[in-house]
């Protein structure tokens, strides 16, 4: 039960973040995560984090010396400016640990497991998929490199979200019929990886007409 209440408020402060139901606190999380992959196009990754360090060390600093002078000049009641954030308990009890460790073991062997049935060919039609979605990554790679698309994603992960939630219905009507299209070539593909059979129908997502 604690694990569960764990996950469940991580889980509210992602969304919180996602949906910008605290626009100050979103905006800034999604500039330092864009300004920081946007740095290492020029810079390396030390050389990112050992700035950021810096600033972060600077400002830090810089207002725990201001606190203290306002202490000393009777102007301040002397209270420690990130005690927040020091009081804050990020430890892991040994349960805490060995249920996150499993729970990483057992999505490893998950992943690997599929991928397993994937490259050995378990089922045909699975493994054609991933074969064309490995074909349309090789085209992606050629456009742009992995940090491009991890910026792209971040940005999509800030802006999708919102954006579906105000625009659900006509986002719902556009994917359904998408879906009815991508249904049928799957059919198609199926029979045709199982040496033939009956012609395809031609009704969205293969649904069968009503008799009358």
């Amino acid at each position: 039960m604690f694990f569960f209440f764990t996950f469940f408020f991580i889980y509210l402060s992602v969304m919180d973040l996602i949906y910008w139901k605290d626009t100050e606190r979103s905006g800034m999380v999604l500039t330092a995560l864009v300004v920081g992959l946007l740095s290492l196009f020029q810079l390396s990754i030390i050389s990112v984090v050992s700035t950021v360090s810096l600033a972060v060390m600077c400002f830090t600093i810089s207002v725990r010396i201001y606190y203290q002078l306002l202490y000393i000049l009777n102007w301040g009641d002397g209270e420690h400016p990130f005690k927040s954030y020091l009081d804050l308990n990020i430890s892991f009890s040994g349960e805490q640990a060995d249920f996150y460790m499993q729970k990483a073991i057992s999505l490893t062997l998950s992943a690997v497991d599929t991928l397993r049935r994937l490259f050995f060919v378990e089922n045909l039609f699975e493994s054609l998929k991933f074969l064309f979605l490995m074909y349309l990554v090789t085209y992606l790679g050629g456009l742009c490199n992995g940090l491009t698309v991890l910026i792209i994603s971040v940005i999509a992960l800030f802006s999708l979200p919102l954006f579906y939630e105000r625009r659900q219905d006509q986002v719902d009507g556009f994917i359904g019929k998408i879906q009815a299209q991508i249904d049928n070539v799957k059919d198609f593909l199926r029979r045709l990886a199982q040496g033939g059979g009956p012609p395809s129908d031609t009704t969205p997502g293969g649904a069968k007409p009503k008799t009358q």
